[in-house]
């Protein structure tokens, strides 16, 4: 039963940037992202991600792995649409 906690916590940590990728997207414009925070909190889910490895842990180190995802394309749109508005 902890397992399936777990997952759930992981799923809505997970699905929290989703709002924030997506309105990148749609808008083209990252102005207002902090890169600093994304690289920062990427650090830190690649230590959750061995953390969870390390304990063997599936929802950690699966949602964390799903956060890195989200959180890269986020990241790649900001240097995307920093570089375009740099024009």
């Amino acid at each position: 039963m902890i397992e399936v906690l777990g997952f759930i916590a992981g799923i809505f940590s997970s699905i929290s940037f989703i709002p924030q990728v997506y309105k990148t997207w749609k808008t083209k414009s990252a102005r207002d992202v902090s890169m600093q925070m994304f690289l920062v909190y990427e650090l830190a889910v690649v230590l959750w991600i061995i953390y969870g490895i390390a304990k063997e842990s599936a929802p950690i180190y699966i949602t964390n792995g799903f956060v890195f995802f989200v959180s890269s394309i986020q990241i790649t749109l900001k240097i995307i649409y920093d570089k375009k508005s740099a024009k």
